[in-house]
């Protein structure tokens, strides 16, 4: 595996008194991608916010780019070179395309511009055509093009993805895994969440499943694809 630039070691969650993740370790090697599935409920969303300290973990240690993350505000994660974008999208909706972009922009901790705005609205064409619009004029898939656009902004050296096609057309599904493909051939360590299993798998280097906010499985698309019954048991198809 490649050196290790996001790591989880027995990370135990909780919403409340509801205990989610139980002993999690997760590593995401640097250039690498990595699938994370499951069925709804089973903690996949509750990984993604404690490895970026949305969620604190009561036990267990995240490590960004050899650094603890413990007590680091969620901002000062991000500016570790980790881009989050989270189900829901969370783009600014008063706020135009163009503006969305721009007030993300910044360089990477090297000082690399490797994404830069031109750069972006060359992935994102449909939204080059929709720069004076407001967020909230866009329809779902441009929204959620922009959201993804503007962690680009960031220049980040890691990418979180959640919920990557939830709720889009076909159509406009195929184009943001397209664009997916495109920041993971860009050198950008990348997590996946989609219901999709078939479209993450084939754009991964590994995938994990979890039940019950525990691993059960980790291994290649192709090994993934080789177990039905694992299929049929985890991620009920």
């Amino acid at each position: 595996m490649a050196e290790a630039v996001l790591q989880a070691r027995g990370l135990h969650s909780f919403y409340g008194d509801s205990h989610i993740l139980h002993g999690v370790d997760f590593t995401l090697g640097r250039g690498e991608a990595v699938g994370l599935m499951g069925r709804n409920g089973m903690g996949k969303s509750t990984l993604l916010k404690s490895l970026v300290n949305v969620v604190t973990p009561r036990e267990g240690e995240v490590t960004a780019f050899g650094r603890p993350t413990r007590g680091m505000k969620i901002h000062d994660v991000a500016r570790l070179g980790i881009a989050y974008v989270p189900e829901g999208r969370g783009i600014f909706p008063n706020l135009s395309v163009r503006e969305n972009l721009t007030v993300a922009a910044r360089p990477s901790l090297d000082g690399r511009r490797d994404w830069t705005y031109e750069r972006v609205l060359q992935t994102f064409p449909r939204l080059a055509e929709r720069l004076n619009h407001g967020g909230q004029q866009l329809s779902g898939g441009e929204q959620q093009m922009l959201t993804i656009g503007r962690a680009l902004m960031t220049n980040p050296q890691i990418l979180i993805l959640d919920e990557a096609t939830e709720g889009l057309a076909p159509l406009i599904a195929r184009e943001i895994w397209r664009i997916v493909r495109v920041i993971r051939e860009s050198g950008i360590a990348t997590v996946l969440v989609d219901k999709n299993w078939k479209a993450v798998s084939e754009l991964t280097d590994r995938n994990v499943i979890l039940v019950k906010g525990r691993v059960v499985f980790e291994g290649s698309g192709e090994a993934l694809r080789a177990q039905p019954s694992l299929l049929a048991e985890y991620l009920g198809v």
